[in-house]
This record gives C-alpha cells, structure tokens and sequence, in this order.
C-alpha cells in the first residue's frame, strides 16, 4: 500500500479542488483524486464547472453577446461599425483557451500548496481506503485518515429524447457546435437550457424550448421571473410552458439530418421539427462505480449521498461535498462546503449558511437571487414587506443603456430582516453579493437603506430597493413621507 495521506479527496471539480488546497493549507498531507482526460488524453482539473460547464458556457455567453451588442445598440449610442459577422471557430478556440488557462492554473496551485495528484479514477473501499484506477488500467490503493468524496453530478438522459451523435447532445455537446443550428430545439427552461439558448439565438439559430412546468422559473421571485420571461422572449427565445416531450425521431442522413420532437401542451399533441437538440432538464448525482459494497456509505432515495449539517456521511472520517449531496447544484456552494469540511478535519469548528447562496442565470440581463422569494414567504407564513426599484430610474443604467429589469428586497414584516433579494438587470451576478452579504450578517432591509452607495453606480437600485421596503426610496414617485 501506498503512502498514508490525512486526506484524500475523491474528484477535483470546483468542491474538491477547492477542499484539497485549503486542507494542504492548514497542514494536512493531501491528495487529490481525478480521472477528467481532455481530448489530448491529459488529466485535467477543473470538473465540469472548468471543462463542460460554468466557464465554457460563460466564455460564448460573453462573446456571443458583445457580437449582439456590436451589432443591435452600438449605433444608439453614437458608435458605428459597420457589417458585423460571427466566426463561430474563432469562438471555440477563445472557449478552448479558457479553459486550459483555469484548469492549468489549478494544477499549479497544486503544486505550489503541495497536494498530490492522483491520476485516475477513485473508489471509496472499506476503513478510509481508496482504490484508484489509472488510465492504464492499473489500480492502487491509498489510506487516509479522512475522505472526501467531490465526485459531483452528470446531466439526466431522458427516454423520450436519447443523446444521439452531435444531433441530440446534452448541455456538453452543445457548447461544441461548429455552427449555429438554424433550428434549435431546448429542452428545459432552466438555468444551463436559457443559457445555452441565449447562446445560439445570438449567434443565428431559430431557439425553441420546451419547458414541462407551466411556470416560468419557479425559484425566482415571479415579479422578476415574469419580466425576464419578456425580454428573453423579445431576444427570439420561443418559450413554450407546459410542453412535456413525449418523443423524439431522427430523421434524412448526414449533414441533412433533423430531429422530429413530439410534445404535449393544452392544446393536446404537437411537433415539431429541430437541425439539433439539447437536453437540459436537470443533472443527477455522480455515484457510479465510486463507493464499494464494504465502504458502508448511505444514500438517499434520490442517489444522493446522505451528509448532515456539515457534510459527514454516516461513516466516521468520510464526508461529501457539492453536487453529490443534498442542496442547490452550484460550483460555489460545493466550494464553501470544501473549506468547511477541510476546516472540520482541522479541529476547527465552522458552519455553512445554506440560506444565503446565491444563483445567477448569465443571460442578458442577468437573473439573480438569494434567500426565498415572496412566493415562498406566503407558503411559509412568514409575513413579508418588500421594496422594489427598475433599472430605468437608474443614471448608471441607463448611461449603460442597459434600463432593463430592477432589484427586489424581501424582509420580514416584523423584525425588518432581510429574507431575499431578486435582481433582473446587467451584473445583476456581481451585485447579488451585496443581498448575500447582507443576510449573511443579518442585516435589516433599514441597513441597507442607511449604508452609503456610490454615485453612479447600479448597485444604488439596492440601496433604492431597500429603501422602498418602507416606502422611502428616493428616485421613486409616490413615496411615504417619513414619521
């Protein structure tokens, strides 16, 4: 056997990298086990966040759309530029260099914080050992004293819609197109689905999704999930609500090849006819061939691995962290649990706040949220006040020209806590922060409204959001008067 470690993380995605570096930080003799191969057949860091994921599809988000900035509004504020064309390749190289910019510079942090890199694919065995089998085929054996299992999720396949080729992919083959599909059919009206359709709307493909629920965005505070549903709508996304696919068929050969989709909605049983479809109706934990019979770990009956508070499983000195476990599937909320994990092993005593994460949908504008929304308050019972203020009543937004959506603050109708805060607008992923770090402290909506913003900024509709909650906000007619 193999050296003994005091860790030995399992998977080296946004929560296990994360986690390896701060317990090598504090001390701890650390490795790091991943069996990612980039198309070079090298192992690479990063997860699906790096790879397929969060920082590809943000690097075309970005690009794509500049070109439709370019193109549509430069004009209205005094920039002329003339013909205006996509070299969707070019796009692909810039994603591709992205990619190995963050997953090479994780591999270096390894190296400077001092974690071994296990090349290969690990198994939890019995008494905190774990088998890792390399690319050859050769297994190992490690032992430590504590694991931590950051194996992370894979998209749901579902039956009536197979991946097939390049022309039925998941949300990894999509970010792989040579070219814009003139007709692109989605499946699912979530976070990676209206990303991945702004993505290829912008770049000239006819965009349909096909959203099983009948309610836009369910997560999100309705008032700003109504007014995104509008403007993305506006953009040349075709949202259909309620349309729960049934089938699928692959029609023609070759580059002439389509995709029939059948669905159902209120009106009863359609089609309709896609160049390529992408499957975006959520992701499942990442369990297989990672926990031998003997290791003891207890699933949920989602196939989630069962932790509690703080990411212990039930087996002493093994935790879980990230897409694996109970919780939001975020990088961040993975990461947070790596350090607090890591920590815990460490003698410290540290705690999450799972009531204060934060989700952003990267479209243009960008959706974001923390805490619950006021649709949730009322089936809680929690009595709530909120305040709102639009972008359009913002300097900054509109020198921007950028008037579109508004920030919403919820608080308790009591004690004046802030409860959520919901933003529709450009950056609305940076200035979430704010509303994150305010609850984080518990701060009260009047907090918010006492601290000084700086002028011109957008962060002022916060700080106007807040001040609305009792009806004080400044750049709003029909204000209270204050007692």
């Amino acid at each position: 056997m193999a050296d003994k470690f005091d860790v030995i993380v399992i998977g080296a995605g946004p929560g296990g990298y994360v986690a390896a570096i701060h317990a090598a930080q504090l001390g701890l003799k650390t490795a790091c086990v991943e069996k990612w191969v980039n198309k070079e057949g090298k192992t690479v860091h990063g997860g699906t966040c790096l790879n397929v994921g969060c920082i590809p599809s943000k690097a075309l988000l970005e690009t794509s759309h500049k070109f439709v900035e370019t193109r549509d509004h430069y004009a209205e504020i005094g920039i002329n530029v003339g013909d205006v064309a996509t070299d969707v390749k070019k796009m692909m190289e810039f994603k591709n260099s992205v990619i190995a910019k963050n997953t090479g510079g994780i591999s270096m942090l390894f190296k400077s914080n001092g974690v071994t890199a296990l090349e290969g694919a690990g198994k939890l065995l019995d008494g905190k050992k774990v088998e890792v089998t390399g690319h050859d085929g050769k297994a190992e054996t490690f032992e430590a004293d504590n694991i931590i299992i950051a194996s992370g999720s894979v998209p749901v396949n579902i039956p009536p819609a197979p991946m097939t080729d390049d022309i039925i992919v998941d949300s990894a083959g999509a970010l792989e197109f040579a070219e814009a599909p003139k007709r692109l059919g989605v499946i699912g009206a979530g976070v990676i689905g209206l990303e991945l359709g702004s993505v290829w709307s912008r770049l000239g493909s006819e965009v349909t999704v096909l959203e099983a629920l009948d309610t836009f965005l369910p997560m999100v505070d309705q008032a700003i999930a109504k007014d995104a549903q509008k403007l993305l709508k506006k953009q040349g996304l075709d949202i259909k609500m309620g349309a729960r696919v049934t089938g699928s068929e692959i029609k023609g050969k070759g580059k002439s090849r389509e995709v029939v989709v059948k669905y159902t909605d209120s009106d009863g049983e359609q089609e309709q006819t896609f160049d390529k479809l992408i499957v975006c109706v959520g992701r499942k934990p990442y369990t297989e061939n990672l926990l031998d019979d003997g290791a003891g770990i207890k699933l949920d009956e989602r196939g989630f691995i069962f932790v509690d508070d703080q990411c212990r499983t039930n087996v002493s000195g093994v935790y879980a962290i990230g897409d694996v476990v109970r919780g939001p599937m975020l990088a961040h909320k993975a990461s947070e649990e790596g350090v607090m994990v890591a920590d815990i092993i460490a003698g410290q005593k540290p705690e999450m706040n799972y009531d204060a994460i934060p989700s952003v949908i990267y479209t243009a504008p960008e959706v974001a949220w923390v805490g619950i929304n006021e649709q949730q308050a009322k089936e809680q019972g929690i009595e709530v006040k909120t305040g709102a203020f639009p972008f359009s009543a913002s300097g900054r937004a509109l020198a921007n020209n950028a008037p579109e959506g508004m920030v919403k603050v919820i608080a308790d109708a009591e004690t004046d806590r802030v409860l959520g805060v919901h933003i529709l607008g450009q950056h609305a992923g940076e200035l979430i922060a704010q509303g994150v770090i305010a609850m984080e402290f518990g701060s009260s909506a009047e907090d918010l409204a006492l601290t000084c913003f700086a002028h011109p900024t957008l962060s002022e509709a916060v700080h106007e959001a807040a001040l609305a909650v009792d009806g004080h906000a400044i750049h709003m007619a029909n204000r209270k008067k204050r007692k």
